[in-house]
């Protein structure tokens, strides 16, 4: 559950601002939060999408609304999903106390990825 809280990303980029694998990421009442001019704001809780908004110069895309953000949120810089033949794919990971425990693959025609994604998951054997 501490993994899956948006909250860790911007604890990330605090503890290791400038890393190369890492985007920065505020917490949405941080006044450095509002330098970003393109950005993805996630709620803390949610899942498979919902209440994320993509935000840049052109507008903004929003997800389902379905009632996640009472907790805040963080603002990520944005960083778009790669769009192959019309549909954006994302990798999710999951490790079980310090063991790669399994991998799937999410692919959906917007690019915030919903619950109404493909998916195939994937096994990591040790």
């Amino acid at each position: 559950m501490i993994l899956s809280n948006k909250g860790m990303l911007a604890l990330l980029w605090e503890m290791a601002p400038e890393h190369p694998n890492l985007l920065p990421c505020y917490f949405e009442d941080d006044a450095d939060a509002s330098r970003l001019r393109r950005y993805a704001r996630k709620p803390l809780y949610s899942r498979e999408g919902a209440n994320v908004e993509l935000v840049c110069a052109d507008g903004c895309i929003a997800g389902i609304i379905d009632g996640y953000g009472a907790e805040g949120f963080v603002r990520q810089e944005l960083s778009l999903l790669p769009q192959f033949h019309g549909r954006y794919a994302v990798v999710g990971c999951w490790v079980v106390g310090d063991e790669p425990a399994g991998m799937g693959l999410r692919e959906d025609a917007s690019p915030i990825t919903t619950n109404r994604a493909c998916f195939a998951p994937h096994v990591i054997l040790g």
